[in-house]
């Protein structure tokens, strides 16, 4: 009986462990390659389309077509300014307008990361780069102008930070360019550095460090 009872015992145990890992190991695994923070070419796509237009509506009387709101004349004026300008050449006053438009427009925070002190992308980080290129060059964003703006994190000076987050916005630009053959004047890069933290509480955190694509302008007016 004592044997019989030790027996139990020893298999009561190994299907508890068993158990255990079953439910331990799927957390301990998930995310660990960083694939988890991928995007996908149809979510950059679905981010940044511009919203559909309204239908005509039926009636008594004939409706005119309700129409996204047209970019301002201002707005228009800026975005061909910067369009196939240098990032370092846009002043604060720009860096700021270009902010101030892009609020409102599509947009996505794409978690890239890069080597350590450097604007090379990190290779964890080239299939969402890969996504991007493949999503700016379907037939819904070709042709568009997109803002690609760099951020950091709160971690050193301002100036660090600024020259830092505008050549990683040069670096996801290049290659864009090279690889996808995007017409490089329909991608403004801009740099903020540490100044618009996406979460302010939190300015060491992962999630300030990170590249923001806009789509400025439809395709319909981006080459005119």
């Amino acid at each position: 009986m004592r044997l019989a009872a030790k027996g139990f015992t020893a298999i009561l145990s190994i299907i508890t462990v068993g158990a255990a890992l079953s439910l331990t190991i799927p957390l301990a695994f998930a995310g660990d390659d960083g694939n988890s923070k991928n995007v996908t070419e149809d979510e950059i796509v679905r981010a940044l389309a511009p919203p559909p237009k309204k239908p005509l509506t039926r009636g008594l009387s004939i409706a005119a077509p309700q129409a996204d709101p047209a970019p301002s004349a201002a707005e228009t004026k800026l975005i061909q300014s910067v369009r196939g300008r240098s990032t370092r050449s846009l002043s604060s006053t720009e860096r700021e307008e270009i902010a101030s438009v892009a609020k409102d427009k599509p947009n996505i925070d794409l978690e890239i990361t890069f080597d350590y002190n450097s604007a090379n992308i990190s290779t964890k980080s080239l299939a969402s780069v890969q996504a991007l290129g493949r999503a700016l060059t379907s037939p819904d964003l070709k042709g568009s102008t997109f803002v690609v703006a760099g951020h950091t994190d709160a971690a050193g000076s301002e100036g660090y930070n600024q020259d830092l987050s505008e050549r990683r916005a040069d670096s996801i630009k290049r290659y864009l360019v090279e690889k996808y053959s995007i017409t490089a004047t329909d991608l403004v890069t801009v740099g903020y550095g540490k100044s618009k933290l996406k979460d302010p509480s939190q300015p060491m955190a992962e999630v300030n460090r990170r590249v923001q694509v806009v789509n400025m302008e439809n395709k319909t007016t981006a080459s005119k």
